[in-house]
């Protein structure tokens, strides 16, 4: 493949399949070489389009290499990995590319637990890099190869504005990744706060039902100005004590309303450090491991 030693665009799901699997078969070949793009985003693609584009490569690759070992994706794009203890192919994301690339599994994990470990704020003051994390959230269903040893986690948030921020970014790459990588699959994470014991906020994005944020309010008062006040946070239904904001059809202007919904709540009822928060029930449909180290929160 000649492309591959200039490291020019391979924009044919095909030929980037026939690309990944020489990747996986003779590593030692490309190790060290540049990442090769695979696909192109035109600037300000909307996330469907992202999603569709992608689905064709994801699918072409895991049809000549199977199902990955890991799923995942930053915020940048999706994060899917192939590995075992010598190498790892990589199929992530990059604002408007697409890149394939195979690496020594040492190394790359090596500087990834460095960017977990040391990059962010530091306080309050300080702008996160949360979007320059190497993956917000990481899947592991027991796929081929091997699975790492231990799992990095994100230095914790200062303040609640990082957090929001770190929230908005989640899922709004859930929003683009999620569908291709395990299809129909939802996922759901609960938040729990020390300053408002007992009470569950929960997230939840798929598919079918879209990006739902929910909140228990069953002690809540029956009042007209109770529902008015809720509505002013956000809040879209009640439903048997809880209160729902839904997004059937979402964007990334949906992924940052549900997550101002959800720090004016916590806010609202006494949170005022993200050291309270707790995430809780984190599952992808109760199969596998999923973990979250983009929140920044404690898990």
């Amino acid at each position: 493949m000649e492309t591959t030693g200039t490291n020019r665009p391979i924009l044919d799901p095909d030929a980037a399949a026939d690309l990944a699997r020489a990747l996986f078969d003779t590593p030692g070949e490309f190790i060290g070489r540049a990442p090769v793009p695979v696909l192109s985003f035109e600037p300000g693609s909307p996330l469907r389009r992202r999603r569709e584009c992608f689905g064709e490569v994801y699918g072409a690759i895991v049809a000549r290499l199977g199902e990955p070992t890991l799923y995942g994706g930053s915020a940048c794009g999706p994060d899917v990995r192939w590995r075992d203890g010598g190498r790892t192919v990589l199929l992530n994301g990059t604002g408007h590319w697409a890149l394939l690339s195979v690496h020594d599994t040492a190394l790359l994990e090596a500087a990834e637990r460095r960017s977990f470990s040391w990059g962010g704020a530091w306080t309050i003051t300080e702008p996160h890099d949360v979007d320059l994390l190497p993956y917000l959230w990481r899947l592991d269903r027991g796929g081929p190869g091997e699975r790492p040893a231990e799992h990095p986690s994100a230095r914790p948030m200062p303040g609640l504005d990082h957090f929001e921020s770190a929230l908005a970014l989640l899922l709004g790459a859930w929003i683009e990744q999620l569908p291709v990588q395990v299809g129909d699959d939802w996922a759901h994470f609960t938040l729990t706060s020390a300053a408002d014991r007992g009470r569950r906020l929960q997230v939840s994005y798929g598919i079918e039902d879209g990006l739902v944020v929910s909140v228990d309010d069953r002690d809540g008062p029956c009042s007209p100005e109770h529902e008015r006040l809720m509505r002013s946070r956000g809040w879209h239904s009640h439903d048997r004590g809880w209160w729902q904001a839904e997004f059937p059809d979402p964007d990334l202007a949906d992924a940052a309303e549900g997550a101002r919904i959800v720090l004016t709540e916590l806010r609202a009822r006494g949170t005022v450090s993200p050291d309270q928060l707790r995430a809780r029930d984190i599952t992808c449909r109760d199969r596998g491991e999923l973990l979250l180290p983009g929140l920044g929160i404690r898990a």
